[in-house]
């Protein structure tokens, strides 16, 4: 009866800690209204690095005076050209202009901004801007909502008449540059838009006299201003490739000292340029259109120091950061793939030859010495993914080659955890490097979680605030790593107790990490979470033993759904400002609008699956496991029916890497970075227990157990032809069932105990589950082959 209801008490176990971990949410700031009057003045291609006393001094006093931040200038069009940016700052969502581009990427033809009656002006290509957004973009932008979201406006430049712009083209008011007294103008509407000009080029001179221009304008806007009013400075967008983060100052009642951020990103001193039409509306007190805003309210955070010049080196710090990683990301990742390619190609004679011959005559077994350096090589390449994670605590890309700097901080790294392993009790055990691998990284990406992802953010393995898609918690590759990481280690603990408790042990562990990607407080990835925690559900109900069965995979499918619909609901009933990616999809479904949200998903899955190196690390991995370790000279199988426990960690940790690429628009990024963790020590674990395939053991006294058999769960056998974790042993499906027999088979010769005979590594002798000589979970062995032996040689 126990048996029958421990997959559904498991599942409800998972289920109540997902969406626990889902459910909590930090407190937010709620915006509230500051201002009588907003003006947005925008500056083309303006970055902290155009700002300091001498060149800027009025851009420096409101910094002073007000709140900053880094501003991701992220459009539907890369790079972001400067009619980008203001075409987006007035959609307050993801847009673009259409038309053709010159190399460079931005549009070849100018904007036509007519004034037919001297107050206003109307843009005759809005409508076909419009129809190209709507229709031909996956993000379903609508042009002209910011002003459509107030009774008037004003604009000053022709920047600012695209972003004020409505969507059929009128803009209220209009003045191709700022009159010599602009307080009239700025007076007439709540809402100003400003063109301060473009800051270009790379010669600093040039820049410089450029952001002086921009300064003097801005002195102006700022003499003009309206009383009550909150003024935003921004970098609107890029004027090179390519792209960088750029200046976002507030000045106004309510905005004093303080860091930028929104809940768009979820960091301090970080926001969108998708989050300054909400800012604005919300900091007027108007209600915002939130089927067509992608952004959210910015609001100020305190923690900003003092010292504005300290202050500003950390935007500017990370605009250099996170620059060097687009240049070195792409770099790590194809070597990364190339080293798993060549290391897959290598390491298949070595699994032809690892197993010894029980014959007289066979193969020449490969050197002890070759097998000890191969496997500290597959335990570096396990390594190196959270090591270049961990070489993000060294500020590498501020040197002059970052690239060569990061590449010597991470080997460094690598060959240090290396050697822990190497050192480490139990190194010589057979799941001995696996576990002490998978611990290892589960460690170095929780602890980085838990201490604010500092290290994710700009990193080569982590995400860019360039890329604009995520800002706090896991990046697609931490969570592959991570999840693989968690769901090897709960493995190879289970497989150390008893068998009836190795699916508690599973659920414990991998709760606890799904309560670490899940939640608000740190992985922020509500997708990750429910992938995670099929998972989870899959490697629990097949850690005692059997094999993946219908029954059993429904169970993990029923416990995603009930983590994804429990958020669900519990998301949709918080405020609309306040919900999660996964509420505004459903509200998206409600009103009829999702399928820009599916429509994005699939086109991101396929742009990843075609670019990125990741892709290639499943795809090695995959095949090295398919066509070399599930063959019965691989190992894998042998591996399987010894330890079931690493058995269901593997199959949960596929479906989780599956699914978790999938539903967030990844593809094989988050399989590819799982296989660099997981297929290494697959193929070490494997190739240790070919190397003891033939060693004896003591026998039981009074019984005879097929090799591999598991004392307490009746599993027989771990080769093809094995009784309970074979492909067929069991049943169809591989169901362990008990599988007992009293004595040697009539035709064979008995056989005779031998006292001191070397086991197999991989279970300490204190291990309950497996109280064979030496902890091992091996049978004795007849002096003669036995048929999965000749199979399998």
């Amino acid at each position: 009866m126990l048996r029958r209801i421990t997959p559904a008490l498991l599942t409800v176990l998972v289920v109540s800690l997902g969406v626990a971990a889902l459910a909590a949410r930090p407190p937010q700031d709620t915006p509230r209204r500051t201002a009588d009057f907003v003006v947005l003045a925008g500056v083309a291609g303006l970055r902290w690095e155009d700002v300091d006393p001498q060149r800027t001094p009025t851009l420096w006093r409101m910094a002073q005076e007000g709140s900053i931040g880094s501003l991701s200038v992220r459009s539907a069009h890369r790079p972001t050209c400067p009619v980008d940016g203001w075409l987006t700052l007035g959609a307050g969502s993801f847009a673009a202009w259409n038309g053709s581009r010159s190399p460079d990427g931005c549009p070849t033809a100018g904007v036509t901004v007519e004034q037919p009656d001297g107050i206003g002006a109307n843009l005759p290509d809005q409508e076909s801007v419009v129809q190209y957004n709507q229709q031909r973009l996956p993000w379903g932008a609508l042009p002209g909502s910011l002003s459509e979201s107030v009774r008037c406006s004003v604009a000053v430049g022709p920047g600012a008449a695209v972003a004020a712009a409505r969507p059929f083209g009128r803009v209220d008011r209009y003045a191709p540059a700022l009159p010599a007294d602009p307080r009239t103008l700025l007076g007439a509407c709540v809402l100003s838009i400003v063109d301060l000009g473009t800051v270009e080029g790379t010669d600093p001179e040039t820049r410089a006299e450029e952001a002086r221009a921009a300064d003097a304008q801005l002195a102006r806007v700022l003499a003009a201003r309206p009383p009550r009013s909150l003024v935003l400075v921004a970098g609107i967008s890029d004027t090179a490739q390519p792209s960088r983060l750029h200046v976002a100052v507030a000045d106004g009642p309510g905005w004093e000292r303080g860091w930028l951020t929104s809940a768009s990103t979820g960091r301090d001193g970080y926001l969108q340029l998708v989050d300054l039409a909400p800012t604005a509306l919300a900091a007027l007190g108007r209600p915002m259109p939130e089927r067509l805003f992608l952004g959210r309210p910015a609001v100020s955070t305190d923690g900003r120091p003092a010292d504005l010049a300290e202050a500003i080196d950390a935007p500017a710090d990370a605009d250099r950061e996170a620059a060097a990683q687009r240049d070195v990301s792409g770099v790590f990742f194809t070597v990364l793939a190339g080293v798993q390619v060549l290391l897959a190609l290598g390491i298949l004679p070595l699994l032809r030859r690892a197993r010894p011959h029980a014959g007289p005559a066979g193969p020449t077994p490969v050197s002890g010495r070759i097998l000890a350096v191969v496997e500290l090589l597959l335990v570096a390449v396990a390594l190196t993914v959270p090591a270049a994670l961990l070489a993000d605590a060294v500020p590498w890309w501020q040197g002059d080659h970052p690239g060569w700097i990061f590449a010597g901080v991470t080997a460094l790294l690598v060959a240090a955890g290396t050697a822990a392993v190497r050192f480490a009790p139990g190194y010589a055990g057979t799941l001995g490097p696996l576990g002490a691998v998978a611990g290892l990284t589960t460690l170095v990406v929780g602890l980085d979680v838990l201490t604010g992802a500092s290290l994710q953010l700009n990193g080569v393995v982590g995400y860019s605030a360039l890329q604009g898609g995520r800002y706090s918690g896991l990046s697609t590759v931490g969570l592959g790593v991570f999840l693989a990481g968690a769901l090897l280690a709960g493995g190879w603990l289970a497989q150390r107790v008893h068998r009836v408790w190795r699916p508690a042990v599973t659920v414990a562990v991998g709760g606890l990490a799904v309560v670490v990607v899940g939640s608000p407080y740190l992985g922020a990835d509500p997708v990750g979470a429910i992938a995670l925690t099929a998972g989870v559900s899959v490697a629990a109900v097949i850690s005692a033993g059997g094999w993946l069965t219908i029954s059993r995979l429904a169970w993990a499918t029923m416990a995603a759904l009930a983590v994804g619909i429990g958020f669900g609901v519990v998301d949709l009933r918080r405020p609309p400002a306040e919900r999660g990616s996964l509420g505004r999809f459903l509200s998206a479904l409600g009103d009829g609008t999702g399928g820009f949200t599916v429509h994005r998903s699939s086109t991101e899955n396929f742009e990843t699956l075609v670019n990125s190196p990741l892709t290639v690390l499943a795809l090695t991995g995959g095949l090295l496991v398919w066509f070399a370790l599930l063959q019965p000279w691989g190992g894998l199988m042998r591996l399987f029916g010894i330890y079931p426990a690493v058995r269901a960690a593997l199959a949960g940790t596929v479906v989780a890497a599956v699914l978790g690429g999938l539903l967030d628009g990844a593809a094989l990024d988050v399989m590819g970075a799982a296989a660099a963790l997981v297929v290494p020590m697959a193929v070490l674990a494997s190739l240790r227990v070919l190397g003891h395939a033939a060693d004896r053991t003591r026998p039981v006294p009074g019984r005879f157990r097929v090799s591999g058999a598991d004392d307490d769960s009746g599993s027989g056998g771990v080769g093809p032809t094995g009784g309970g974790d074979g492909p067929t042993g069991g049943g169809p499906l591989g169901a362990a069932h008990p599988r007992p027999i009293s004595g040697p088979p009539s035709d064979a010769p008995p056989v005779a105990p031998v006292p001191d005979a070397p086991t197999e590594r991989g279970v300490d002798a204190d291990d309950p589950a497996e109280p064979t000589a030496g902890g091992s979970a091996v049978a004795p062995r007849q002096a003669t082959r036995s048929s999965t032996e000749v199979a399998a040689s």
